[in-house]
């Protein structure tokens, strides 16, 4: 089997990407991301000197929209007990009950974020120049949203993506989608 190398991990996980297999197309001109990843496969994505034809942005950390004391609390909050925040954090992932997975087989994939990553995705500003740029590259943007996430306000994401994007808005799904 091909190792395929254009998927970011999200925020607290590593290798999760056989969890969106059911959505992700795997080739050589397509980049993905989940969550934190989403803006990491983006930037690759935007600076890559070679051929994209499509990327695929898997529950992206989309944060723009609320305030600087609501992420300065996060940090706060991640940095006085920072096993209680992973484990709240991963708990809202998972919500609502993960059914369509077992929550075992998605705990071999969590690994210990870092405040660095997390101050990252709070503090990253998904902009419309930017996301115009890629669609002039003739990259194709694939967007995929959960209703129920717990993690971002998936209304507000959807709002702002459906310009740049196709947009898949799952009704009773969450941030694993």
């Amino acid at each position: 089997m091909k190792i395929y190398n254009n998927f970011f991990s999200g925020f607290c996980f590593s290798n999760e990407i056989e969890l969106f297999d059911e959505y992700l197309e795997k080739s050589d001109f397509v980049i993905a991301g989940f969550s934190y990843g989403a803006i990491k496969a983006f930037e690759k994505a935007l600076n890559s000197e070679t051929r994209v034809d499509k990327l695929q942005l898997f529950s992206p950390a989309f944060f723009q929209t609320k305030d600087t004391k609501f992420k300065k609390m996060q940090l706060m909050f991640f940095r006085k007990d920072e096993e209680q925040y992973i484990n709240n954090f991963l708990k809202n992932v998972k919500s609502p009950n993960y059914k369509d997975k077992d929550t075992k087989n998605i705990d071999k994939y969590i690994k210990t974020g870092t405040a660095f990553e997390l101050k990252e995705l709070l503090e990253y500003i998904w902009e419309e120049e930017k996301l115009k740029k890629l669609i002039d590259k003739g990259v194709k943007i694939e967007v995929f949203l959960g209703e129920k996430d717990l993690i971002i306000e998936s209304n507000v994401a959807k709002e702002f993506f459906k310009n740049f994007a196709t947009v898949y808005y799952f009704k009773d799904k969450g941030h694993l989608l």
